[in-house]
């Protein structure tokens, strides 16, 4: 019985060390998560951790209410980056949800939140 069990650990073990096929991660966004803003930000920018099919990424923004409003992804600048204009919002709480394609293939979603604060 321990002849069989040691095969069968070893592959565990070998499993466990052979590199992951990377999905994309999100690296840094401007406006950050749950960052608190003045002014609203004039586009959202995210930076992946490889490049993104920018063609089939989408980005959403949504308020406390729930309503959301697809943005433009833009095709041009660094293949780790997906931006998109933000139009005119008023103050409050917003959520960002991203979905993009990495060039492994692999779809990829996420959300993270910021508040654009009241005029002062």
């Amino acid at each position: 019985m321990r002849r069989l069990a040691a095969p069968g650990a070893l592959l565990a073990l070998l499993l466990t060390l052979a590199p992951a096929h990377g999905h994309s991660l999100l690296l840094e966004s401007s406006p950050a998560a749950n960052s608190a803003l003045a002014t609203a930000p004039p586009e959202l920018r995210l930076r992946f951790n490889n490049r993104i099919e920018k063609r089939l990424s989408r980005l959403r923004l949504v308020n406390t209410q729930g309503e959301g409003r697809d943005l433009t992804v833009t095709t041009d600048g660094a293949a780790d980056w997906v931006t998109a204009p933000v139009p005119a919002i008023a103050p409050g709480r917003y959520r960002v949800e991203w979905q993009v394609l990495s060039t492994d293939g692999h779809v990829v979603t996420g959300r993270f939140g910021f508040t654009l604060k009241a005029p002062q």
